[in-house]
Order: C-alpha cells, then sequence, then structure tokens
C-alpha cells in the first residue's frame, strides 16, 4: 500500500522550500527552516475532582488530533491551587510528519474560519526563537466534534514549532503554508 503525501508537505517541497531558499540567501536546502512538530495541550485545573472531565478532555483531544494524548501531572504540590504532587493537570499530544501536515490543513482552512469574530492570528506571538504559539477558546471550531456531546467548553493551546532561527523566518514560513497573519499596530 502507497502512502499518500500531504498535500501541505508537498508544497512545502515544491514551492515554499525554495522560496524561502531565494528569500533569505540560503546557500543549501538543509537550511531552510521548516515546521518540526505541533503541540496540543489543555490544561484540566481540576480534574481531581471529577474524573470525567478528563475522560471527557482525553475523547476530544483525541478526536481533534487524531492520537491518543498524554496525561500530564503536578511535579510538585501548590497549596494555593489544592494541587497536590502526582494529581493530573492538563493532557497534550505532539503531532509530527503526515499527521501534523493534515492537522494543520485542517485547522487552517477548517477550523480557523469557525472562530467566532475571526479577523486573522496575531503576528506578536512568536517567542524569540521561531516558534509560534496560539490559544483556542473554544474545542468546538472543530468539525470531529460532536456539539451535542461536548459537556464542557474547553480552550487548548497549539504550539506550531519550526527550525527557524529568527521570528522572521519562521513568519514567513508559517505564511507560506497560510496562516491568516494580522498585524497589529506598534504602540
Amino acid at each position: 500500500m502507497k502512502k499518500t503525501v500531504p498535500v501541505l508537505q508537498k508544497k512545502y517541497k515544491e514551492e515554499i522550500a525554495p522560496h524561502l531558499m531565494k528569500t533569505f540567501g540560503y546557500k543549501n536546502v538543509m537550511q531552510v527552516p521548516r515546521l518540526s512538530k505541533i503541540t496540543l495541550s489543555i490544561g484540566l485545573g481540576n480534574a481531581r475532582d471529577d474524573k470525567s472531565k478528563l475522560d471527557h478532555a482525553l475523547e476530544d483531544l483525541t478526536t481533534i488530533a487524531g492520537q491518543k494524548p498524554v496525561v500530564t501531572y503536578a511535579k510538585k504540590a501548590i497549596s494555593n491551587f489544592k494541587i497536590r504532587k502526582g494529581d493530573p493537570v492538563g493532557i497534550m499530544v505532539t503531532l509530527r510528519d503526515a499527521n501534523m501536515y493534515e492537522f494543520l490543513i485542517r485547522f487552517i482552512n477548517i477550523a480557523l474560519p469557525r472562530v467566532r469574530d475571526f479577523n486573522g492570528v496575531s503576528d506578536k506571538a512568536f517567542d524569540g526563537q521561531g516558534n509560534y504559539s496560539l490559544g483556542i477558546t473554544e474545542q468546538v471550531i472543530f468539525p470531529e466534534i460532536d456539539y451535542d456531546k461536548v459537556d464542557v467548553i474547553r480552550g487548548m493551546n497549539l504550539t506550531f514549532t519550526t527550525t527557524a532561527k529568527t521570528d522572521r523566518e519562521a513568519y514567513e514560513l508559517l505564511k507560506e503554508f497560510g496562516f491568516p497573519f494580522v498585524r497589529r499596530n506598534e504602540k
């Protein structure tokens, strides 16, 4: 059985990489920045009190990502938040290769336009090392989620990790993938 190459992965090799080589003057194809992984995470807060919240969040993130998430546990106790060492505090999943590109296509073309009052994503959320983070307030923007089965509207964080050395290179890479960036007024 022959595997099909995701559309964005093919576009990266044929269009985006040559464009970035020309734009930034790279001498070697290996210097061209690429998307290495996408990490999705959901903070659960009070999952210790109600195990069904953990189960529902796991089910939602599994449906969205297409692979099973990992439960993250508290490394130390924090009395102000009533968290003990070993309590579940969140879930996360890391997407790579074909799964990453398939998720990226669905995220850019289907999920983002379903955000209420969507005008684009901020171009100010780069971390200084070429990675981009984004927060989503509702998991129901993904069409895979059955709205009738949702117990609680929960948000999630997405981190797009690239091999870019600077934010400008990462911005250009993600823009070429189709991210709808909106320039914010600088103050």
